[in-house]
């Protein structure tokens, strides 16, 4: 089991380091093995800060990351490849991790440097062959090339395969379907789905909703690196209690209802008042909106400020406590 139990990210700030700003606060969930567990959040939430803690590229401040009940803390210099043998990261840009003076399947070929150093070639070569075969890649397509040679999510699926070369119990998978195209980002899924089929743990950092929605058992919604909502994903997309959950699922698109400006006097999404209730709210707290016809403007209730109840008038509400 892979747990973070309060734990909490602060980085100094300023010009000496004079102030403190808490990128992740009191964060606690579990990845069991053989499951995906979704962290989403919009840009700035902490989602990537908390992947970066677990796969120890940055120190934590408050709290503990235990990996089967030990602290990750204790895998000191000489115990480092232990740790990265069971748990590795995918992050959001595939072209970054390469250089491209090299060839790109040298990252593999770094594995067997560090990790593998006594497994003679031949049985290497089947390893490679089966890893690659494991993330459905060619290796006749994809060895011996380039980056610029390859897509985006070949040279993705090419850094799971490396993963699996170490045979990982762990994924940190960090936004890496954002760069890839829709076709290419369902591949990617399916992908992750047969690592989880093989036992694999995958923390699958997103902030897309409906990819979430896709892929995982479990569902993380973090605002302001802070936990607002979790639980099991279709009982949080079903029936999310916060309002900040319900603004992130009213905001994605619906394919299905297509506005076809025929909607001025209703107002959608919004997580606390909506339809008659926001206008009748409105008209109570005597706070009224001028706004030109075709625009929007946004309710200013909800924990701050809801972004996403809408009308389209001449004249809008702006709704508060």
């Amino acid at each position: 089991m892979l747990r973070l139990e309060n734990v909490t990210k602060r980085y100094g700030v300023g010009a000496f380091g004079g102030t403190t700003f808490t990128a992740v606060r009191d964060v606690s969930f579990e990845v069991p093995p053989g499951e995906v567990v979704s962290l989403i959040g919009e840009s700035g939430s902490g989602k990537s800060t908390i992947g970066k803690m677990i796969l120890r590229l940055i120190p934590i401040s408050e709290g503990t990351i235990t990996l089967d009940g030990t602290d990750i803390r204790t895998f000191a210099r000489g115990r480092r490849k232990e740790y990265y043998r069971r748990v590795q990261g995918v992050f959001q840009d595939p072209f970054s991790c390469y250089n491209p003076v090299f060839k790109a399947d040298r990252v593999l070929s770094m594995i067997k440097e560090e990790y593998f150093p006594r497994v003679p070639r031949s049985e290497w070569d089947e390893r490679v062959e089966s890893a690659l075969r494991a993330v459905r890649l060619d290796p006749g397509a994809v060895l011996g090339r380039y980056p610029h040679q390859l897509s985006g999510g070949q040279l993705q699926r090419l850094l799971v395969a490396r993963a699996l070369l170490l045979d990982i119990r762990y994924l940190v998978a960090d936004e890496i379907t954002s760069m890839l195209d829709a076709s290419t980002r369902i591949d990617v899924l399916n992908l992750l789905a047969d690592l989880k089929a093989r036992g694999l743990g995958v923390l699958f950092i997103t902030h897309d909703l409906a990819l979430g929605n896709y892929i995982a058992a479990r569902t993380v919604v973090l605002r302001r690196g802070e936990v607002v909502e979790m639980g099991e994903t279709e009982k949080v997309f079903a029936n999310p209690r916060h309002p900040y959950a319900r603004h992130l699922l009213a905001s994605v698109p619906q394919l299905h209802a297509r506005w076809n400006g025929e909607q001025d006097d209703a107002f959608t999404g919004c997580p606390v008042h909506e339809g008659d209730a926001a206008q009748d709210a409105a008209e109570e707290t005597g706070r009224l909106a001028e706004v030109e016809p075709g625009h929007f403007v946004a309710c200013a209730g909800a924990e701050g400020g809801c972004p996403v109840a809408l009308r389209r008038a001449g004249t809008a509400a702006a709704v508060g406590r």
